[in-house]
């Protein structure tokens, strides 16, 4: 439900009040949870679907090439790993929801309340910094891996229709552009719990586009007469000693990426109906459910993938098979692709938008500007609240996402980047340090100790995997060309 964003809005209520966890209502009633918001409505099911979406994006595309940099053997390895350190972290931040008791105790709204009510000090600051910094980024992400996929349809058609030697020449700023658009409009939904509908759709792409390519690769190995690649990966040879090490360093950062969900895992808890059963046992359940889902279609469809295509595996998965036949089917995959996109980059960026106009209601609460809301009537009954502030805000963040994605399109060295810079401060280390402080773990006790070395460990692979990915777009920027066709 974000931070605070649907009751803060409603001028009746006490903005200073409600931020502190409080409300004029002392206790649950028929249309009001016990922290005076309106009755939450999310179960095991919605918590999936959102958790889902939020994870099986477009960081399964890749999956094929960080399995051809690490081999047959690193490559499933890693992604088992990467697998248990997430559903155990996130295990550890559902405690955190609630501060003292897991059934009554406080609530806390966002990731950021968690820290600051387990931690506070200036990890808190570090901490909001970090997180809206990486969300910032992920819609950077999703906004050039729609466009991707929105190209390949139009040269997929360009090649049906007029032959497989055309040019179909292609520029990605045009579908960025349409991409933009289109999450502006969407990103006036007010508050995170409005879009439930939105997550079950993605997810329903997010399968629809990943079947397709476990689908292609799997009659890709047929085709082939056996599986492609070997043990290591790409040899040295093909590329250099220090590619390879750059190449397999970025991998690790693909895949981190691919999991990434940590950062609105809080934000998820917060939709789950009130207890019982706690929300922490809900959000455990959702949440091993969903890993263990989008692990499966993880190694099917990368190791399908590279399967398929052995060290040539693309960046992208569905543009490894060409623009030829079955293009039909190619052309529902990449727009599966880009449906889903829409509604992850609404998941991932709900959060930040609640926080900044949070924010401004806390620093501005008497501006009209700020905190008016203008009903507007649509279809027979309903009605939309418009606020201002909200419109010009979000739409702004839309068009500046948009445009920085013109100018960096490295999808794989983005994504790569992305997921190196936040698997371990927010997906390891502040879950970690928050489940000590909230369950009283005795500092140097066997615990204590086994979750410090595993938060080492995760700190020495975001940081190798972060060189791999700047060595990458350095690379990429040493020939690009913003706002000119590069395809």
């Amino acid at each position: 439900m974000g931070v605070d964003v649907g009751p803060v809005f409603n001028s009746s209520m006490n903005v200073e009040t409600l931020e502190h966890g409080h409300s004029l209502h002392t206790s649950s009633s028929m249309f009001f949870d016990d922290d005076g918001k309106p009755k939450r409505s999310g179960n095991v099911w919605t918590a999936s679907a959102h958790i889902i979406t939020a994870v099986i994006g477009s960081g399964v595309l890749s999956l094929a090439w960080a399995i051809a940099q690490l081999g047959w053997v690193a490559g499933p390895a890693v992604m088992f790993l990467f697998s248990f350190v997430i559903y155990y972290t996130s295990t550890l931040l559902s405690d955190c929801y609630r501060s003292g008791d897991p059934v009554t105790g406080k609530r806390n709204y966002t990731y950021m309340d968690a820290v600051r009510a387990n931690l506070g000090g200036i990890k808190v600051k570090i901490c909001g910094w970090i997180q809206y910094i990486n969300l910032f980024g992920v819609a950077i992400g999703y906004t050039i891996a729609a466009s991707i996929s929105m190209m390949a349809i139009e040269k997929s058609n360009c090649f049906h229709k007029n032959g497989d030697d055309s040019p179909c020449h292609t520029s990605s700023n045009m579908y960025m552009i349409i991409f933009g658009v289109t999450e502006i409009i969407f990103s006036q939904i007010p508050d995170f719990d409005q879009i439930s509908w939105l997550s079950m759709v993605a997810a329903v792409m997010s399968f629809t586009y990943s079947s397709i390519g476990l689908g292609l690769g799997i009659s890709q190995v047929v085709s082939n007469g056996g599986f492609k690649g070997s043990a290591t990966g790409v040899t040295i040879g093909s590329v250099t000693e220090m590619q390879k090490i750059w190449r397999s360093l970025q991998a690790f950062g693909d895949i981190a990426f691919a999991y990434s969900y940590s950062i609105i895992l809080i934000e998820i808890q917060d939709t789950i109906r009130a207890p019982p059963p706690s929300e922490a046992k809900v959000m455990k359940r959702a949440t091993l459910l969903s890993v263990a889902v989008t692990t499966f279609f993880y190694l099917l469809c990368g190791c399908m993938g590279y399967a398929a295509f052995g060290d040539a595996s693309k960046g992208n998965l569905l543009t490894g098979f060409g623009f030829y036949n079955p293009y039909w089917l190619l052309d529902i995959a990449n727009a599966a692709v880009v449906v889903h996109l829409v509604g992850a980059y609404q998941v991932y960026c709900q959060p930040l938008f609640a926080f900044i106009e949070s924010w401004a209601i806390k620093q501005f609460p008497n501006s009209d500007f700020i905190t008016r809301e203008i009903s507007v009537s649509y279809w027979s009954s309903k009605t939309y609240k418009l606020n201002i502030f909200r419109l010009i805000w979000r739409t702004a963040f839309v068009i500046l996402t948009t445009v920085i994605s013109m100018l960096l399109p490295f999808f794989n060295d983005v994504v790569g980047l992305l997921g190196a810079l936040s698997f371990w401060p927010l997906t390891v280390y502040f879950p970690i340090e928050m489940y000590i402080v909230q369950k009283k773990v005795p500092r140097w006790s066997t615990k204590w100790v086994c979750l410090q070395m595993l938060s080492l460990a995760c700190l020495a692979i975001s940081i190798s995997s972060a060189t791999g990915s700047i060595a990458g777009v350095v690379g990429d920027l040493g020939v690009y060309k913003p706002f000119k066709s590069n395809n």
